[in-house]
């Protein structure tokens, strides 16, 4: 009898799928540039992010590979990834190499590609706001600094929508 190496998909196929198809990878990797060196492009870091968020669990990033543990990642990610290549010091270098470019504009080009691609009319606009609680010591934001897509984010405490009053928190809108 031959062994049966068995991964689970769950539902994040689905959701690689659509990413996949979308190219939120190559747009992301084509504005932050790539390293031959990297096994892993912040592109694919992110996607990587969107399915560990859409994973149905509130886990904190740094336990991203844990998640990933068990998980067909060659169909998730592609051949040849790890579970433990998607540590925190390549999240958070990847986050900074995305945070370098400006998200703003690069989440608007993304929104509107994807909406191009699934034909979505844009008939009405939408808002819609979310609270993300995060862990740990951050820096005070420098209230100088002229440029909007440079600009960070505030992170600080507020009605907590998950029911935890002591956590920090960033809030996220978009309009669409």
């Amino acid at each position: 009898m031959n062994n049966l190496n068995i991964k689970d998909l769950d539902h994040l196929g689905i959701v690689a799928g659509i990413i996949d198809e979308m190219g939120l990878v190559e747009i992301i990797d084509e504005e932050v540039g790539t390293h031959p060196q990297e096994k892993l492009s912040v592109g694919t870091i992110v996607k990587a992010m969107i399915l560990n968020c859409l994973g149905c669990i509130n886990a904190p990033l740094y336990l991203l590979s844990e998640f990933f543990k068990g998980k067909a990642l060659e169909h998730l990610l592609g051949e040849g990834i790890k579970a433990e290549d998607l540590n925190d010091d390549k999240l958070g270098r990847s986050l900074d190499k995305v945070f370098g470019v400006g998200v703003k504009n690069r989440f608007t080009k993304i929104v509107l590609k994807a909406a191009a691609i699934f034909g979505i009319e844009q008939k009405s606009k939408h808002l819609d706001s979310t609270s993300m609680s995060v862990q740990g010591k951050y820096k005070e934001r420098i209230e100088d600094e002229e440029d909007e897509q440079t600009k960070a984010i505030k992170i600080k405490f507020g009605y907590s929508r998950d029911k935890r009053p002591d956590l920090k928190q960033f809030m996220l809108n978009r309009a669409c």
